[in-house]
């Protein structure tokens, strides 16, 4: 098994496992970084040569989400990402689309510099966000976060989104 170590320029060197030949050696061949500090790695195996690419960000204290129910869980930005998802189905939604308004909910828990948040916070900014993107999938999570159980308050929603 590698070992992680450290040099004193502060490098670290770690393996990343080839996801074709599962060797556990690749060398990065390019680093790029975007606006909200993530980093892309280009890697390629040592072994087969195949070329792959890594992510990596930073990971900061969420505050926990206090459902309404009373129960408390650790934000899960998979989980909010895949009911996006399903909202956003067979949509013209790109899936940068989602991962910047999943990014943009996550960096305003954040910048609340709480440490419990109702989940009510979460849904009101990813109700806003897909209403900006698409307004079917804005429906589609409507109808489960605003409980819009019938046609007549699905109705009156959607002259809403018409006015």
């Amino acid at each position: 098994m590698k070992q992680m170590f450290f040099s004193l320029a502060s490098e670290r060197v770690f393996t990343m496992r080839c996801p074709y030949c599962h060797h556990n050696s690749s060398k990065v061949v390019d680093t790029s970084h975007d606006s909200r500090g993530n980093i892309r790695r280009r890697r390629e195996c040592k072994e087969c040569g195949q070329r792959f690419s890594s992510y990596e960000r930073p990971i900061l204290a969420t505050p926990l989400i206090v459902k309404q129910d009373g129960t408390r869980e650790d934000f899960d930005r998979e989980k909010l990402k895949n009911g996006i998802r399903i909202s956003c189905a067979k949509r013209p939604v790109s899936a940068a689309d989602i991962e910047e308004l999943v990014s943009e909910v996550e960096n305003a828990l954040l910048k609340m510099g709480r440490s419990e948040v109702s989940s009510r916070v979460i849904g009101d900014r990813v109700i806003a966000g897909l209403k900006e993107l698409d307004q079917i999938a804005y429906m589609r999570y409507a109808i489960v976060y605003l409980g819009l159980d019938d046609l007549h308050a699905l109705r009156a929603e959607i002259d809403r989104l018409l006015e």
